[in-house]
Formats: C-alpha cells, sequence, structure tokens
C-alpha cells in the first residue's frame, strides 16, 4: 500500500515538535511506501519559511535529504529536485522554482509576467 503524506505529517517529523506524531511518521517510513506531491511539496517550503524563518538553503538541504529516504516516492521527482536546488539560489517563490524546473526538465514553455522568472527562464 502507498501512503500519501500531508504538509502536516512531513512538518511534524522534520521539525519534531510533536514527538508523538513524529515517531508516527517515522514508523510509517520505515514500513511503508509513501507519495509525496509537488503540491504538498510547496506547502511544506511555505510553512518552514514563512513560519518557521528556515533559510531558503536549509529548506533546500533538508527537503533533499528527505525525499532521498527510500520509501519516498515523489510524483515527479526530477522537478522536485530541481525545484528545490533552483529554491535554495534563486529569489523566487518555491512555485515560480517548480515552473522553471518543468521548463528546464521537460521543455515546457511558461507565461509569465514575472521579471525574475521570465530572466531565469531565458538562461536555460
Amino acid at each position: 500500500m502507498t501512503i500519501l503524506f500531508d504538509a502536516n505529517a512531513v512538518l511534524r517529523f522534520i521539525l519534531n515538535d510533536n514527538e508523538e506524531m513524529a515517531n508516527e511518521v517515522e514508523e510509517i517510513l520505515q514500513k511503508e511506501t509513501v507519495s509525496l506531491s509537488i503540491e504538498v511539496l510547496a506547502e511544506i517550503v511555505y510553512v518552514l519559511e514563512k513560519v518557521y524563518s528556515v533559510s531558503r538553503e536549509d529548506i533546500s538541504e533538508g527537503l533533499l535529504y528527505f525525499i532521498k529516504n527510500e520509501n519516498i516516492q515523489l510524483t515527479v521527482p526530477d522537478i522536485a529536485e530541481t525545484a528545490l536546488s533552483t529554491f535554495a539560489t534563486k529569489k523566487l517563490d518555491f512555485v515560480d522554482c517548480v515552473l522553471f524546473a518543468y521548463h528546464s526538465n521537460l521543455h515546457y514553455e511558461v507565461f509569465t509576467f514575472d521579471k525574475k522568472l521570465q530572466r531565469l527562464l531565458k538562461n536555460v
């Protein structure tokens, strides 16, 4: 069986701010296959940055490490990894980093009025 995690489950595990919940997530990660969507990843990034004031670099590094767990399956792994790596180094919202990842990895054309994103897209 594959379990789809929501942002709250991942946040409890990463932040370990509720030991009981973090332990429950850890047990699931050891026994089951867990799916993580790009939408949930975006919410995790937002909460870590805006609510917990975690740096972009730490968010990227921590989540890239977390998603390497052998029992975690990302719905779009290459997109997630590129978006997280881009997020660490560019001053873009995470969703813009996801759009950039679709452009750079899958050659999607992105239509945007966002000047920062336009500049990044032109450099690919």
